[in-house]
């Protein structure tokens, strides 16, 4: 099995024309999708070629206090920020000064060693980065433990270790291989059929 990236991160907002705005009209990601009916949407922006981030409206969520990145919390948690990567380092000078010529505080730019990030937060409230990584550092072809008092299975090392789940012993049979339409498939689902001139 081998990834091929992130498909999507699934974010969500009360205000999809701020969210467009910010994201497909200030950082310059493109809107590839849109699903949705009477309230419901569910919008697609393009990241890279490989991957998406997409925001559910729902009409009863609000912006969220901006965190710092990285800070620790307490109670129930699940996301702390994304981060998205740039091609080299002014694009990280160019994405600061848009975002502040915008209205959207944005912090100086952080060596973190294999990478150098800037920090700022979209109209609903998520931390965002962006990063570009340090020429001559890739931490995904020479991995490296900077933690001076790892966890036990970061001693183990990068590669999956074998042997610690059980092994797959009833496969889903070809016969019950199905394949069930679900939202935005009446979109798209018609090219499949051979009706390319039908609109839906």
């Amino acid at each position: 099995m081998k990834f091929t990236g992130v498909n999507h991160l699934a974010m969500a907002t009360g205000d999809m024309d701020a969210t467009i705005r910010f994201w497909r009209d200030l950082l310059g990601m493109r809107l590839v999708a849109g699903l949705g009916k009477p309230g419901f949407r569910h919008y697609f922006f393009e990241i890279s070629p490989q991957d998406l981030i997409a925001f559910f409206e729902w009409p009863d969520i609000e912006p969220v206090s901006p965190k710092v990145h990285g800070a620790p919390v307490k109670g129930p948690f699940v996301f702390d920020h994304v981060s998205f990567g740039v091609e080299n380092s002014d694009d990280l000078w160019a994405l600061k000064d848009k975002l502040e010529a915008a209205g959207f505080p944005c912090t100086g730019v952080k060596d973190h060693g294999f990478i150098h990030s800037i920090y700022a937060h979209d109209p609903n409230g998520i931390p965002i980065e962006f990063s570009w990584p340090v020429s001559g550092i890739d931490v995904r072809k020479k991995p490296k433990m900077a933690d001076t008092a790892p966890v036990a299975l970061a001693r183990e090392g990068a590669e999956p270790v074998a042997g610690h789940w059980p092994a797959v012993t009833n496969p889903t049979p070809e016969s019950e291989k199905e394949i069930v339409k679900a939202a935005g498939s009446e979109l798209f689902h018609c090219l499949k059929e051979g009706r390319e001139g039908e609109q839906h």
